[in-house]
């Protein structure tokens, strides 16, 4: 049974005091808390305090991911950090493609998938964002959209490899916006990139693949997105910075 997966991704946010405050809290609301045996909790805060948190989730019931790698494996690449790097912090995931690095740092596909290559080199697991902006949307071409970001940023990929990866499926124009797509839109998007992986990969993989919902998820719809068949999940922004939410939204399976 794949698993359900909530990822907080804190972005740029929190002091070093900040997020040292956060985590606590989050542990402190996990103590005697009974999650899902098939529910994973993941925190990917700013590089800074990957450390901090990754000896924090030795101690608690949460893995940690990084929020962005280098397509590089090491060199004169000044202010990137490498896989190497996050895996000698024992860390177990991190994000790519996030629809704010394609649109702030010009990240192609063809990026993606390099930065894919090197997490799995090094026994981390991608979490691969992909999605539609509002015009896109608008002009139904979502469906285009987010296969070509699938084909060209996975579709490299072995089967064995394929199977290491999360996907998370961000409505663009509804990040940070309040907005949410509805659940049977999510459902929807949800269930075309299963069959993309389908077809790719053939059906085992496909049923073993978790797709997240990364669009202004929080605790108010948690378990109306969650219920659809195909939303294994969420990757969660704005509510990851308060505990009560994110631990709120982890118990809505």
């Amino acid at each position: 049974m794949r698993k359900h997966i909530v990822a907080g991704n804190w972005k740029m946010n929190k002091t070093f005091e900040e997020a040292d405050d956060l985590i606590n809290d989050i542990m402190d609301k996990l103590e005697g808390l009974t999650l899902d045996r098939n529910t994973e909790l993941v925190i990917c805060p700013p590089f800074p305090y990957l450390e901090m948190a990754s000896e924090y989730g030795d101690e608690s019931y949460f893995a940690v991911g990084a929020q962005d790698v280098s397509e590089q494996d090491s060199g004169a690449y000044t202010g990137e950090v490498s896989a190497a790097m996050l895996e000698s912090l024992e860390l177990t995931y991190c994000i790519v493609g996030h629809s704010e690095r394609r649109a702030y740092h010009h990240e192609t596909d063809e990026i993606v998938a390099r930065k894919v290559d090197q997490l799995l080199k090094y026994n981390l697991r991608p979490i691969v964002c992909c999605g539609e902006v509002l015009q896109e949307r608008e002009e139904g071409r979502q469906f285009d959209v987010v296969k070509k970001q699938i084909t060209d940023g996975l579709f490299h990929l072995s089967a064995e490899q394929f199977a290491n990866i999360v996907i998370a499926y961000e409505p663009v124009w509804a990040i940070g916006t309040g907005k949410t797509a509805t659940p049977e839109q999510a459902q929807e998007i949800h269930a075309f990139i299963r069959g993309l992986i389908a077809e790719k990969y053939g059906k085992e993989v496909a049923d073993e693949t978790s797709i997240l919902y990364g669009g202004s998820c929080k605790p108010s719809n948690a378990k109306e997105l969650f219920a659809n068949p195909d939303v294994d999940g969420g990757l969660i922004g704005g509510a990851s910075l308060k505990a009560d939410d994110f631990i709120a939204i982890a118990t809505a399976f």
